[in-house]
C-alpha cells in the first residue's frame, strides 16, 4: 500500500466518523475539495462506491459500512499511539475540541484560559459554544461539558462547578405590578420567560421540589427565548418571571435588581461536568485541562 493510500483511507474514516465533509475537512486540517478529491480517487481505485452524496448528507453504502468496520478501529489505535507520545513532552500540545454551553464558557473557562495558556502554551482549546446537547463522539470532540444529571454512564465525568440550585426571580418593578406566586401553581397568572431547549426543540417545564414533593410545571408568557443570559437579560427588564441558576445571576440579587419568589420550592441539583469516553486513552492535553478545571466533589 503507498503512502497517499493511508492518507486516501483517512480522508474516508473522518468523512464517515463526521457525516460530512465539512467537518471531516476541519478535523483534518484540509479543505472540503481536497477531502471529495481524495475519496473519489480511493473509490476508483477500490473499484466500489464508499459514500452516497446528496447537496445536504452523508450516507455510507453498504461497501463503506464494511470498510469503516475493518479499518475505523485501526485508525483510531493510530491516533492513541500518536497522542501518547505526548508522554515524552515537558509540556502536553496539540488541539483539545470542546462543546460547552454557551453560560459556562463565560463563567468557567474564561476566567481560566490565561492561566492554562500560561501553563501549556503548546496546547489550543477550540471552544464550540453552544447550548444544545451533542454527541461529542460522533462531532468529533475530545470533550464537553454539560449537567452531572444528563450524561451517559460510559462517560468519565470530573466535577468543574459545584452543585447548583434553581431560582425564580423577577425585577422589583414586576412585583410592584403583579403579586408574587406563592406556590408553583401561581404562575399561570404570571408573565413567564420561557426557555426553547436547543436540540430538541421542546419548551423547559420547570422544575420545583418541596417536601418530597415534585411539580413540573408548563409555564406560558410573552417571550421564549434559547439563551439563559438573555432570560436574565429580560428579567431585569421587567419582561416577568424568570427561571435560572442562583450561582449565575452574579450581583443582581444582593443589589436587589432582581427577588427571587418561591425559593422554598427550588432544589439543588449536580452542577456541571467535564465529560469524554472512557472507552479512548485520554489525550495528554485533555488531562491537563482537567487538572486545571476540575474541582473537589461536593
Amino acid at each position: 500500500m503507498k503512502t497517499g493510500d493511508l492518507g486516501e483511507l483517512a480522508a474516508f474514516v473522518a468523512i464517515a466518523e463526521e457525516g460530512g465533509f465539512r467537518r471531516a475537512a476541519a478535523r483534518l486540517n484540509l479543505t472540503a475539495s481536497t477531502l471529495s478529491h481524495s475519496l473519489r480517487s480511493l473509490e476508483q481505485k477500490l473499484g466500489v462506491r464508499l459514500v452516497n452524496r446528496t447537496t445536504r448528507t452523508v450516507s455510507l453504502t453498504e461497501a463503506g459500512h464494511a470498510l469503516l468496520a475493518q479499518i475505523g478501529p485501526a485508525f483510531a489505535s493510530i491516533e492513541t499511539a500518536v497522542e501518547t507520545m505526548n508522554d515524552f513532552r515537558d509540556h502536553p500540545a496539540g488541539t483539545i475540541r470542546l462543546s460547552v454551553p454557551r453560560t459556562i464558557v463565560a463563567r468557567v473557562l474564561t476566567p481560566k484560559f490565561r492561566a492554562f495558556a500560561d501553563l501549556y502554551s503548546d496546547v489550543t482549546l477550540e471552544i464550540a459554544a453552544e447550548n444544545g446537547f451533542v454527541d461529542i463522539v460522533k462531532q468529533g470532540f475530545d470533550a464537553g461539558i454539560r449537567l452531572g444529571e444528563s450524561l451517559d454512564r460510559d462517560m468519565v465525568a470530573v466535577r468543574v462547578t459545584p452543585d447548583l440550585r434553581t431560582a425564580v426571580v423577577a425585577s422589583p418593578e414586576y412585583l410592584s405590578r403583579f403579586s408574587p406566586p406563592e406556590t408553583p401553581r401561581d404562575l399561570h397568572r404570571h408573565r413567564c420567560i420561557g426557555w426553547r431547549q436547543t436540540g430538541s426543540g421542546a419548551l423547559y417545564r420547570w422544575e420545583f421540589e418541596k417536601d418530597g414533593r415534585a411539580l413540573n410545571v408548563a409555564v406560558n408568557g410573552p417571550l421564549v427565548l434559547d439563551d439563559p443570559d438573555l432570560m436574565l437579560g429580560a428579567a431585569l427588564e421587567g419582561v416577568g418571571l424568570a427561571y435560572a441558576t442562583e450561582q449565575y445571576m452574579g450581583g443582581h440579587l444582593a443589589s436587589g435588581r432582581l427577588i427571587r419568589v418561591l425559593e422554598d420550592w427550588c432544589p439543588s441539583y449536580p452542577g456541571f461536568f467535564l465529560y469524554y469516553p472512557s472507552r479512548r486513552q485520554s489525550p495528554a492535553a485533555l488531562r491537563a485541562l482537567v487538572d486545571v478545571l476540575r474541582i473537589p466533589s461536593a
